[in-house]
């Protein structure tokens, strides 16, 4: 029996790249865009009229239009109607939780690089290995892990036992519930983050850059910040991006390893949608939240994308 592959080829090749360009877009649609709009509806609902995210938005009762949108829940976000000031629950939070996000990311670059460098540069017989290590704490539960840090850092921790034992301090020391806790925790979950990205943009570094600018007379340590650097630039933003944005609505390791003092906006999240039972005003949170990431985002890829095209024109 004869096939016409020629004809098979022909069907792949016009319908095969709308197939492949739009199975990620369906995934995005089904999974990101569906579910926003939901919350989106939540967050401009009233309580007392019930949290159907299918509810109509415009209604008609005997001829008179109403629109059915509550936008006190993002009021409430900056203003405190009891006080009459601005709401500081949820600005702090949110502040806090800037904070702890840029100096996890930033922890994690400074860890994360050296050893993405030494992995991309290292011989090949060996860099499935060192993948492996960095890929190996996902086989385990992330909430295992920061339990398992909440076990060390505590005052009957391991840690404080060796201190004891070695003589360097009488007395525990209070290793948990504080900053230092948090960033540990927080860097250890996610730099490999980092790490991935950067490694898949150094090890395609083409090293004849690197003899050229030391045949020009450059040292190591100018080589590597004048050259190395910037071609990994985009490695840097990838994974600063990856480490970034989960940190800043991280829950978890906040409610195991930081203090009450440590409320970050995730928390502050869970407690208006399980504790207050206020979703609307939660999911205004949430909202607020991702509007605040993506603008600046879009703001950057934007001027990314004139800049190459200014440099493609040049």
């Amino acid at each position: 029996m004869i096939t016409d592959t020629g004809f098979f080829n022909r069907v792949f090749l016009r319908h095969g790249r709308k197939f492949v360009l739009t199975l990620p877009w369906f995934w995005l649609l089904l999974f990101f865009a569906v579910p926003f709009f939901i919350l989106l509806r939540i967050s401009v609902t009233d309580m007392g009229e019930g949290l159907n995210p299918f509810a109509p938005l415009l209604t008609t009762d005997n001829g008179q239009f109403a629109l059915h949108l509550k936008l006190s829940n993002y009021v409430s976000l900056l203003h405190d109607a009891d006080t009459g000031w601005l709401q500081t629950l949820y600005t702090e939070s949110y502040l806090l939780s800037l904070k702890y996000a840029l100096w996890t990311t930033l922890l994690c670059l400074f860890f994360g690089y050296p050893f993405a460098y030494f992995l991309a540069r290292s011989r090949p017989s060996i860099r499935p290995l060192l993948l492996l290590m960095v890929m190996l704490p996902f086989w385990t539960s992330f909430l295992l892990r920061v339990y398992a840090w909440k076990g060390l850092l505590t005052d009957q921790g391991i840690i404080n036992h060796v201190l004891i034992f070695l003589g360097i301090t009488a007395e525990p020391i209070q290793m948990l519930y504080n900053d230092v806790s948090m960033l540990l925790g927080m860097t250890y979950v996610y730099l490999p983050f980092m790490v991935l990205p950067l490694y898949a943009n150094l090890v395609k570094l083409d090293h004849r850059l690197l003899e050229a600018s030391q045949d020009l007379g450059a040292t190591p340590w100018q080589t590597f910040w004048l050259v190395t650097v910037p071609l990994s630039r985009s490695g840097i933003v990838a994974g600063s991006m990856l480490v970034f944005i989960p940190c800043l609505g991280e829950f978890v390791i906040p409610s195991l390893l930081g203090g009450a003092e440590n409320l970050m906006i995730g928390r502050v999240v869970w407690d208006e949608m399980f504790s207050s039972n206020n979703w609307p005003r939660a999911s205004a949170l949430a909202i607020a939240m991702i509007i605040g990431v993506v603008m600046p985002l879009a703001w950057y890829n934007q001027r990314v994308a004139r800049q190459a095209e200014q440099e493609r024109s040049a």
